[in-house]
């Protein structure tokens, strides 16, 4: 067991942050204070981390999976899920975004704080930096994410997905459309450096 390195907090949910897993910083707050969750949600919380946004869904959904290509991060989430008493609405996934899941398997929310960051190859030879590296534009793992999505989404459901103003907001929102999805910005955060965060909120055109 990897011992905690830090501790987190969101409202009254406390979060353990264990060694070789992504701290969340202000993109995951601005994602967990904009998170829309209803009832009877089955939700899918994709790059959990330490769980944060999985959890915090928890709380109102029927249940979550939880997914993640890191094995420190799939321990530490499920670590924290019983540290909050969510872990009987809770389960977990190893698995390279949604490829690990059956075709029949469709969700009502996909939660996803993309890798968006511009980055050379070697910054995601770490599991901390398979958390924030986007490939040379940043666009890697969200245009493989897309088209995998929109696959296991009901057609009621809604796509949260977080990405930053230096990987190309319109390319993400024509992407979706081209899968028939309408997106939007939810909300967005000015970052030091010229640097802004979107939340945004995808579904299918009606």
């Amino acid at each position: 067991m990897h011992l905690s390195i830090k501790r987190v907090w969101f409202q009254n949910l406390k979060f353990d942050i264990t060694k070789d897993v992504f701290e969340p910083s202000e993109d995951s707050f601005l994602f967990a204070e904009n998170l829309d969750v209803h009832k009877c949600d089955e939700v899918l919380d994709l790059g959990t981390g330490c769980g944060i946004l999985g959890i915090i869904a928890a709380q109102k959904a029927k249940n979550v999976l939880s997914i993640d290509i890191n094995p420190y991060a799939i321990n530490c989430a499920k670590q924290n899920a019983t540290l909050n008493n969510m872990q009987k609405k809770m389960s977990f996934l190893r698995g390279d975004l949604l490829t690990a899941l059956n075709n029949d398997v469709l969700f009502d929310l996909i939660l996803f704080n993309a890798p968006y960051l511009p980055s050379e190859i070697h910054e995601i030879e770490t599991w901390i930096g398979r958390a924030w590296a986007g490939g040379p534009d940043g666009r890697d793992v969200i245009d493989c994410f897309i088209p995998q999505a929109t696959r296991h989404l009901k057609q009621s459901g809604r796509i949260f997905l977080l990405q930053s103003s230096l990987t190309n907001l319109k390319l993400t929102l024509q992407k979706f459309h081209e899968h028939g999805l309408s997106a939007v910005v939810r909300a967005e955060s000015n970052l030091p450096f010229f640097e802004t965060i979107y939340l945004i909120e995808a579904c299918y055109r009606q």
